[in-house]
């Protein structure tokens, strides 16, 4: 009997309750570091709510989640100094969603499926340390970078990570990391299995407990001891509508009449591209991260991608890309299926309305304490043993995709691994191009070179280097059976060793199963 939508949702709803406690302060942060205009905070939780309910709706990822990207921040800010105006920018957003929802019905999102698995876990590690560092200043109190700051060392407030740290032991705040080293402590309680066999806690997540008593201790501090209070940017800031006339003010609408710019089409472009690669990347992580090995249908991704984004164009909310933070918060809260990532939109859409005012009480320190745990999850020590124990040639990519990814961004990090598998690749091709064999009879040599099943261009070295140093007046059998095909380039080289050069040096050449190397080579 086939299940329920809903019949996961003693798991799904509690997920996608610590997702939303994740993503509202990431939706805020993003957005304001992408326009720089406080007015606009609400673009951010709009792109949130389209995220999941939209994109969850549409999409056949079980586990990955939807939202405003950090990746995205310098695209959409470039671009809104460039258009000149925000509802230019909603009108690109919604062409990049038209790009990616066509990309999606010609199947390019078959590229996801081409990223080797060591450069996809090295991207989670590097996330997962990235995310750790820039929590740090959060937990101590220091709040002048964006929540959600996932970028590379330099951040949008002329610091970078580690000058960001600094300062943040220099000009902590001593509620902060009370609050934060309470929340810490409350999740790790939560994580241990006596808490899970509470019921109780099977369906009210410990996130919902950490900010409820993170907003409690600065309530208490207000009360007895000032000095330690956290206010305005220490807490979460969502814009707080006094009315429904005020709150429908909250959405804009594209400028159809920027129709004619070339830069919206630019600005559309670069943002369909960025977003696509920064989603099929997630996908690939996040099936990595399912205990269940789902595999996500990635052109349905592309297109849900593309309807969400023309979605969020059409109602002021800012590009949607899947994110790996709130994926791997999912997924670590117990998520099963897609209804989480709906929930969490759902969960979004309905506070934004019902209790914004409360919201605001939620501080920044207790949200980091969720989010370093997300990071330590992301990039565990296990993963590091695991991976250096699959040998140099996954573990190589791995760390190098990790620094690459630390000391630039997120596509140059994995354009620097993706070299680095590709090197071990070739080199794997280049040696097992044949099977070499050798028989001594007397003072006649015989050399047999069986080939692979797949011999291309990349294996003209190798064999051209196995002919060459062949000795003189011995005999060689080039074995073809196996082979399934065999490129011209070699055949080529096969043809011009038995016609010319291994007359040179009275080499016997005989060819079993190599197809017409004659005509081939004459052609």
């Amino acid at each position: 009997m086939k299940k329920s939508f809903f019949s996961n949702f003693k798991y799904d709803g509690p997920a996608g309750l610590v997702v939303y406690l994740v993503a509202l302060p990431l939706c805020l942060g993003i957005a304001l570091a992408s326009t720089g205009r406080p007015d606009l905070l609400f673009s951010g939780i709009i792109a949130g709510m389209i995220g999941g309910i939209v994109v969850g709706g549409f999409s056949g990822s079980p586990l990955g989640v939807s939202g405003p990207a950090a990746g995205l921040v310098v695209i959409v800010l470039t671009a809104l100094k460039t258009l000149g105006s925000f509802e230019a920018l909603l009108l690109a957003i919604m062409l990049a969603g038209v790009i990616q929802l066509t990309a999606g019905y010609l199947k390019a999102g078959v590229i996801g499926y081409y990223f080797p698995s060591s450069v996809i876990k090295g991207m989670l590690a590097a996330i997962g340390i990235t995310l750790i560092l820039k929590e740090i200043p959060h937990a101590l109190g220091y709040d002048k970078d964006f929540m959600g700051d996932e970028t590379d060392l330099v951040q949008m407030d002329g610091h970078n990570t580690f000058t960001e740290i600094y300062y943040a032991f220099i000009y902590n705040s001593p509620g902060a990391i009370i609050i934060c080293a309470v929340s810490l402590g409350l999740l790790i309680l939560f994580e241990m299995p006596f808490m899970k066999k509470i019921a109780l806690f099977k369906f009210l997540p410990g996130a919902l407990f950490v900010v409820l008593i993170g907003a409690l201790l600065n309530y208490l501090f207000m009360q007895s001891v000032p000095q330690f209070v956290l206010s305005g940017e220490h807490l979460v800031q969502l814009p707080v509508a006094s009315n429904a006339e005020e709150f429908f003010g909250f959405f804009k609408f594209p400028d159809f009449s920027a129709i004619s710019n070339p830069q919206v089409y630019i600005t559309a472009f670069t943002l369909a591209i960025v977003a696509s690669l920064e989603t099929l990347l997630c996908v690939e992580a996040t099936d990595k991260l399912d205990p269940y090995k789902r595999t996500t249908p990635t052109n349905r991704e592309l297109k849900a991608q593309g309807i969400g984004n023309i979605v969020s164009g059409l109602i002021g909310g800012l590009p949607i890309t899947q994110v790996i933070v709130r994926s791997s918060a999912n997924i670590g809260a117990g998520g099963k299926t897609k209804l989480a990532t709906i929930t969490h939109g759902t969960i979004l859409l309905l506070s934004a309305i019902l209790i914004p005012a409360y919201l605001n009480y939620i501080p920044l320190a207790s949200l980091a304490a969720i989010l370093l745990m997300v990071g330590y999850k992301l990039s565990r020590v296990s993963l590091y043993r695991s991976m250096f124990k699959l040998g140099w040639e996954q573990f190589l990519p791995f760390i190098v995709t990790i620094i690459a990814i630390l000391s630039s961004d997120l596509l140059k990090g994995i354009g620097v691994g993706m070299i680095v598998s590709i090197y071990f690749i070739l080199r794997k091709s280049y040696k097992n191009s044949f099977h070499y064999t050798k028989v001594k009879d007397h003072s006649k040599e015989t050399v047999t070179l069986t080939l692979a099943e797949e011999v291309t261009f990349l294996n003209k070295v190798s064999l051209n280097e196995a002919l060459i140093n062949l000795k003189d007046r011995s005999t060689v059998i080039i074995d073809g059976s196996k082979s399934k095909n065999i490129d011209y380039d070699v055949l080529e080289i096969i043809h011009d060793f038995k016609t010319h050069a291994s007359k040179l040096k009275h080499i016997h050449v005989e060819t079993i199963n190599i197809p017409e190397v004659i005509q081939t080579a004459k052609h």
